[in-house]
């Protein structure tokens, strides 16, 4: 990072006190809520779990346990777990990396600009960048998606050297950084391989063969770097490790290319949980344990009266079905409980899991408010106003600068690095949109790995059309792109009509009249510069004001959906989305399962989701049933026996969220037997939460 310091001959005297700006107002963007950032519950246990575990850590373990896996690799969480060892469980502790990694992508998105088109280019791209709406609120919350975003523009440094002189050592070093940001979103990351490859066959001034050889090592080091620590599942036996979320195969490969690759497209991978990103989800199957239901929920046959918990009906009693859940609003996002929501389907997405709790159990009220429902896989998902409002305000700008860009340089792009850059871009844009279009499941964060390319785009667009017009080669492109950024912005400022309608209007008029000053090329001589500065300042105003909006807790943003400005999560309290403390009747059940334990090893197993709720404030091994999903056979009913006949295991609690409880799943199982095979423990016994159905097992009977 140093060599962002040393200044080049080309580099005008106030670059470095305007890149200094830029840094230090991402700084204060993204760490203004740090304190109150809240959690994303499910990765908040499993980091929690990290911290206080080192075994759990090595193999990104969802609990302290180290009994079962993330879904996900645990790349990501590697620097939040650690920065909860020193600095303590906190959620600013945890965001903490994420406002390091913000930072740092401007600066590196600076230098790759830079180097392309100059300090002014690098500087407006920074800034455009930084004030990305998505962004500022993604790197304000503990999200993995920062660090794939950092990772990517790193590799893109790399490459932007690599392209210039054919230097394969840097290549390897931008396939290096590749393969680190697959730790952190897997195949999210090598969605930028087809711009690299693409642009260095193209452009690299070097022989073919001598390029394709390069490609060939660059592309051993990504998979190598890629797969290391998925590696690590497949060399370690099976009983030696934690069992691999997201999958009914425990094989890592299944979770990384299946349930976390084609799933999110709509198809169901054989050795994967079906995990509600396919169509193939039915939310129909639901049911409880004969006789089960939470407390307060209405029995079956009978609604007006509530069944009693933990009784089995006697034979030939049908299985309840369990209550109707209320639907949300369109884009609501209901957590489970009291509890912060956990990760699952996009808000109109297909139900999945975190989307419906363990049934029977009602949804918290006051559901924090999200984006509205988006439609799945349309081309147009992109251009949308819920989502070009976070990130797509630059699309013209970006278009511009990239037709510009190859039309100005196609004499001489056969080894021209400047013209290679706006291919490379070019092509990582178009593919992030196409990919990004065809997702069933679109989480709002997983827009930020666009606005890198919208940012450099955008400022080759503005930078160019300025270029042409002072230099008297063309004096139309600077004034019509103004007023096309002026038409899509008031367009997606319409959308929101109430929100700055004020600076609109000024925004809409600034740039108007700068439009119009500079068809007046004749008059305006030295003017230029000042005017036509004047004109994007005003046209991208209202885009920046989305941005620092963070700076407001309402339109901030969650820990788990991002989102600056109305059309995000509006109204989240930042201060609710943080629980790291019991509860009274909580620790009155946690001292209850401790106590009565025995001395086992898990005070008791319990749903993810509820487990969550106990390991987050004590760092106990509550053991988690069925995975994030619910349909991960682990633990096996078979081990739950043998954990309580060991006397390693004396509870199992029937709580809230967990994911979908089918009568075909290992959890459903394990509660039927829990049901029939233990004793019930009554709240007036353990004093504890009255919501949940703990049950005392002695023996596996």
């Amino acid at each position: 990072m140093l060599r962002f310091w040393r200044s080049p001959a080309d580099q005008p005297f106030w670059a470095r006190p305007a890149l200094l700006g830029i840094a230090a107002l991402a700084a204060v963007l993204y760490s203004w809520n740090i304190q109150r950032s809240g959690y994303a519950h499910y990765y908040a246990v499993a980091v929690k779990s990290m911290s206080v575990s080192w075994e759990a850590f090595f193999y990104g373990a969802l609990d302290p346990g180290a009994t079962i896996t993330l879904d996900k690799l645990a790349g990501a969480f590697v620097p939040q777990a650690l920065s909860a060892r020193v600095f303590g469980f906190h959620p600013w502790s945890l965001t903490l990396p994420q406002v390091l990694w913000g930072v740092l992508s401007v600066l590196v998105l600076y230098r790759v600009v830079r180097r392309w088109l100059g300090p002014a280019a690098g500087l407006l791209a920074a800034g455009l960048f930084a004030l990305t709406p998505i962004v500022a609120s993604m790197f304000g919350h503990s999200m993995v998606d920062g660090a794939l975003t950092l990772c990517l523009l790193l590799a893109a440094d790399a490459f932007a050297v690599a392209l210039a002189g054919a230097k394969s050592r840097w290549l390897v070093l931008s396939a290096f950084w590749i393969g680190v940001g697959f730790q952190t979103k897997m195949l999210q990351a090598w969605m930028v391989v087809p711009a690299f490859a693409v642009t260095y066959l193209l452009v690299a001034p070097a022989p073919w063969r001598r390029r394709v050889g390069h490609l060939a090592v660059a592309g051993v080091t990504m998979v190598a770097v890629s797969l290391s620590w998925a590696l690590l599942y497949v060399v370690t036996p099976a009983k030696d490790r934690p069992y691999v979320d997201g999958t009914t195969n425990n094989h890592v490969f299944s979770m990384v290319f299946g349930y976390n690759g084609l799933e999110r497209f709509g198809v169901h991978v054989p050795g994967t949980v079906r995990s509600g990103f396919t169509d193939a989800q039915k939310t129909g199957d639901l049911r409880l344990p004969p006789g089960l239901s939470l407390p307060g929920a209405p029995a079956a046959g009978n609604p007006a009266q509530p069944a009693q918990p933990g009784t089995v009906p006697p034979p030939g009693d049908t299985k309840p079905e369990p209550e109707p859940e209320p639907k949300p609003e369109p884009g609501a996002v209901l957590p489970p409980g009291d509890a912060q929501p956990a990760p699952g389907p996009a808000p109109g997405a297909p139900p999945g899991p975190g989307a419906v709790g363990t049934p029977g159990a009602a949804p918290a009220p006051d559901a924090a408010p999200a984006a509205m429902a988006e439609p799945p896989r349309a081309w147009h998902k992109l251009v949308d106003e819920r989502y070009a409002t976070q990130v797509g305000w630059l699309y013209p700008l970006a278009l511009a600068g990239f037709a510009a860009g190859l039309f100005l340089h196609h004499r001489t792009r056969r080894g021209d690095p400047v013209w290679g850059m706006f291919v490379m871009w070019g092509l990582w844009l178009a593919t992030f949109a196409v990919v990004l279009s065809r997702m069933t499941v679109l989480h709002s964060a997983y827009l930020a790995s666009l606005a890198p390319a919208l940012a450099a785009l955008a400022a080759a667009g503005v930078v160019l059309s300025l270029r042409l017009y002072r230099d008297g080669r063309l004096s139309w492109p600077l004034p019509s792109l103004i007023v096309a950024q002026l038409v899509w912005t008031g367009w997606l400022a319409s959308r929101y009509a109430d929100f700055l309608p004020w600076l609109t209007w000024l925004s809409l008029g600034g740039a108007a009249l700068a439009a119009a000053a500079l068809t007046a090329r004749g008059r305006l001589r030295r003017a230029v510069v000042p005017v036509a500065v004047f004109g994007f300042a005003a046209v991208l105003a209202v885009p920046g004001a989305w941005g620092l909006s963070v700076l407001d807790a309402k339109y901030a943003g969650s820990a788990f959906e991002a989102g600056a400005g109305p059309s995000g999560p509006v109204g989240v309290d930042l201060d609710a989305d943080t629980r790291d403390t019991l509860t009274d009747a909580q620790r009155r059940l946690d001292r209850y399962l401790v106590a009565q334990g025995d001395g086992a090893a898990h005070p008791a197993a319990m749903t993810w989701q509820t487990a969550g709720e106990y390991i987050i404030p004590t760092g106990r091994s509550y053991l988690p049933l069925g995975g994030f999903s619910g349909q991960a056979p682990q633990p096996t009913l078979a081990r739950i026996r043998q954990l309580v006949d060991e006397g390693e295991l004396r509870h199992v609690v029937l709580g809230r969220g967990g994911g979908l409880l089918t009568n075909d799943s290992e959890m459903y199982r394990i509660l039927v037997w829990a049901a029939s095979a233990c004793r019930p423990v009554p709240p007036a016994e353990h004093g504890g939460d009255a919501t949940l159905l703990v049950f005392r097992c002695d023996t596996a009977g």
